[in-house]
């Protein structure tokens, strides 16, 4: 078994990525847009439950 044919089509490894540039604001299919996109997500996830359990607190408490 030769080992350094593998090696050789194996794909070189991106540089890491600094805190700024993953931070940034990106358009496309990017890394950065994901990131940004599941941020969103979830901000909107917690104020939708927020709103949902305030309207029962306040229209639908007995």
């Amino acid at each position: 078994m030769n080992l350094s044919s593998t090696d050789a089509n194996k794909k070189k490894d991106a540089p890491p990525v600094t805190k700024t540039e993953l931070n940034a604001w990106k358009r496309g299919f990017t890394p950065q847009a994901e990131i940004w996109n599941g941020r969103m997500a979830s901000v909107g996830l917690i104020l939708g439950l927020f709103v949902l359990i305030l309207a029962n607190n306040l229209f639908g408490g007995k």
